[in-house]
């Protein structure tokens, strides 16, 4: 009998005695797959009521299916306990993946409470999973014997990985332990809802607000009309806004002229969630740390990173240190030569203008790093921009470059339902002419949005369902007045190009067991940093850097002048993001009982920069302990993992040079050796049989220029 039948009577009972059964909405578009293609979701059909019941449900029909599991009288086998695992779940995994993918691109009031309302109970749920005793002792009968149950190589991993999860939850603690553990938990998913609801209600209470359009020189005729209607949305006819976004750095310290504006908008960025109003995050994040020391302890871990490292590549905070320590010194220098070649040139401007001269800060960074570059290589950004619209960038460059790679193409479709009506939704299909995927590009900032940029799925690959998948990718641009083009800043091109690199990782997946796409921390960014250096390939970008309103290619001499200047300004771009890993890394490398205190948070955070030798005034962290919620989230400890795949990255590049570049031999040998294997196969091994070496550090240090030049 399938298991979903075999289940039913179960599901019922359970249904009925808690009541649920009488108490479902006929029109909860939750309850069933959607019918619109490859399942997309039905945006225009969701209200935010339909969620409590779809998550109730999908948690009992959950706890049932268990239940028969670990209930089974038959012995345990692959069938019956694994792959029931694997399919167990459709409901509760439909349901919440949708509320929390909404939480980070849209979130209202309703959505944040109902995170609130569901954080200790879906951290519950898990616990009931993975701490089962009966169902782990069936996972470990599989275990023992999967050389002989399971039917190939990938079977005998998902084995190795349900038993490692359960084992990594707490399986094998006692009951006192147990129970521990699970107040634990409880309280970090709460936690974690409540830091990310203050963490995007502080970006927003944050915005500055400037009283004449005099002191915004600097911004474009649109960008202004943009921050005008900002203020006019929050009641501030005649004045203007300046939104943040939760990075440190701010985009328009780079253009402002008014330097007491950028360093109050610098200083209203860096004081997010430590200004002591009802945003402040600094005691969630003792908190947090506390709690995350108690439960490595429990599984008997020195620490929360040796926990977490484990599971990643690296393996060992030893192995993270010695990365970041080989780096830092070599990112510190290359900023503070970068910092004096600034003060140069600004005691040079201002005695030009008779006026006083003054020591470089962190908000003027930005804006003279731009106005140097501009004097070194002959451009600046605002040059640039009017080559980057939008819609050419993703559609004449990273889906060019996708086609020209791998053979995919792309068609834009406009009849699937969207959250946003700025929300962008393709077709995608395979170099046989069949659909491979649904794409949705959400590029624009919103209140209601996280910041950042990432990437989700809203419907996974997977065929023991025979679905296919439906990824979105996220970014935060910033919405130009209506009738004005999006232009976009070279970071933002580059970031877009990232993001599809981990679409494109998702969408080629093809493993057999959904649980299997999940790959270590440290190696999910490799594939989309390696799609980055298609950004400025010469045949890309000659055919999407086009003037939005002529339609002329960017001139040669232009695009040169790009490439020259690539390595510029890398001093503070690595100090800047090594500095927030290292804080990372170090918060996490306490042991019990160690945790800052909520007044001790800021302090921790200039004790460890000092210590580690990076502690430079002008080249702040990217972001600040507060409001990191890369570690508050799922890079606890993790934060490392773009450098340490960025090694991997250059690499990997290095060989695309070696083999010819952009040509689709190499397209289909990324594809079949890395994008297509998901977790199924060791993330290293997976490295190694596409560049056929180990890493090498030395093509990072070269692509950043991190061996100092003596003027």
């Amino acid at each position: 009998m399938p298991a979903a039948h075999r289940f039913a009577p179960l599901i019922l009972s359970v249904l009925l005695a808690t009541g649920l059964a009488a108490a479902q909405p006929t029109d909860n578009p939750l309850l069933q797959p959607s019918p619109l293609p490859l399942h997309f979701p039905q945006f225009d059909k969701l209200r935010d009521e339909h969620f409590a019941p779809a998550l109730d449900r999908g948690m009992a029909e959950q706890l049932a299916e268990v239940k028969a599991i670990a209930d089974s009288p038959d012995a345990p086998t692959f069938d019956n306990t694994i792959l029931a695992l694997e399919k167990s779940g459709r409901l509760l995994n439909r349901t919440t993946t949708l509320l929390f993918n909404l939480l980070g691109a849209d979130a209202n009031p309703a959505r944040q409470q109902l995170q609130t309302d569901y954080a200790a109970r879906l951290a519950a749920q898990r616990d009931a999973v993975l701490l089962n005793p009966r169902l782990f002792a069936r996972v470990e009968a599989v275990y023992e014997a999967r050389d002989k149950m399971a039917p190939n190589a990938e079977a005998r991993r998902l084995v190795e990985r349900y038993r490692r999860d359960m084992v990594r939850a707490g399986a094998q603690l006692n009951d006192e332990q147990k129970t521990r553990m699970k107040a634990i938990n409880a309280e970090l998913a709460t936690l974690s809802a409540s830091f990310n609801k203050a963490v995007l209600a502080e970006v927003n209470d944050s915005a500055v607000v400037v009283d004449s359009a005099d002191e915004l020189a600097g911004l474009t005729p649109a960008q202004i009309a943009a921050a005008a209607d900002n203020a006019k949305k929050r009641g501030l006819d005649g004045k203007y806004v300046i939104a943040l976004l939760n990075t440190t750095i701010q985009p328009f310290e780079t253009e402002l002229q008014n330097r007491a504006l950028r360093e109050r908008l610098h200083r209203a960025s860096v004081a997010r969630g430590a200004r002591g109003n009802a945003f402040d995050t600094r005691g969630m994040v003792s908190r947090v740390i506390s709690l995350r020391q108690e439960r490595a302890a429990l599984l008997g871990y020195a620490t929360p990173a040796a926990y977490v490292l484990e599971d990643e590549t690296a393996q060992s905070a030893d192995t993270v240190n010695a990365l970041l320590r080989k780096l830092a010194p070599a990112a510190v220098a290359s900023a503070r030569q970068e910092a004096a070649e600034l003060q140069k040139f600004i005691d040079s401007d201002q005695a030009a203008k008779g006026q006083p001269g003054f020591a470089l800060q962190a908000w003027d960074w930005s804006y003279y790093a731009e106005k140097l570059r501009s004097a070194r290589y002959g451009f600046d950004e605002s040059q640039l921009k009017p080559y980057l619209e939008i819609t050419s960038v993703l559609e004449r460059g990273v889906f060019f470059a996708a086609q020209q790679l791998y053979g995919i193409t792309f068609k834009r479709r406009t009849d699937l339902p969207v959250y946003r009506d700025d929300v962008r939704v393709y077709d995608v299909f395979d170099t046989n002419g069949k659909q491979l995927a649904i794409f949705i590009a959400d590029l624009y900032a919103r209140p209601s949005k996280r910041g950042g940029a990432w990437m989700n799925s809203y419907v996974s690959q997977n065929p023991l369902e025979g679905t296919q998948p439906v990824v979105a990718n996220h970014l935060n641009i910033p919405m130009p007045a209506a009738g004005e083009p999006t232009l976009l800043t070279w970071d933002e091109v580059n970031t877009m190009f990232h993001e599809f690199g981990h679409a494109l990782h998702y969408m080629f997946n093809q493993g057999r067991y959904p649980s299997l796409a999940r790959v270590p921390r440290d190696f999910v960014e490799y594939p989309s940093q390696v799609n980055e250096v298609w950004a400025d390939w010469p045949s890309v970008l000659v055919n999407y850097a086009r003037h939005y309103q002529t339609g002329a290619p960017m001139p040669r001499e232009l695009l040169d002048k790009v490439a020259r200047a690539k390595r510029f300004n890398q001093g503070y771009t690595t100090l800047s993001y090594l500095s927030a890993a290292i804080v990372d890394q170090r918060l996490h490398q306490l042991g019990a009982g160690q945790a800052p205190t909520a007044n001790g948070i800021v302090d921790f955070e200039a004790r460890v920069l000092k210590e580690e030798g990076v502690d430079f005034g002008p080249v702040p962290p990217r972001y600040r302990l507060p409001y990191f919620s890369h570690s508050m989230g799922g890079y606890s400890a993790g934060y490392y993992a773009y450098i340490w795949s960025e090694v991997l990255d250059a690499d990997t590049v290095e060989w695309l040079n070696a083999n010819g570049g952009l040509k689709r031999a190499n397209g289909d040998a990324l594809r079949a050796k890395m994008l297509s294997r998901g977790g199924s196969e060791d993330a290293m091994a997976l490295f190694r049989s596409l560049v056929g070496h180990e890493p090498d550090i030395q093509p990072l240090l070269e692509r950043r220029g991190l061996v100092v030049q003596k003027p």
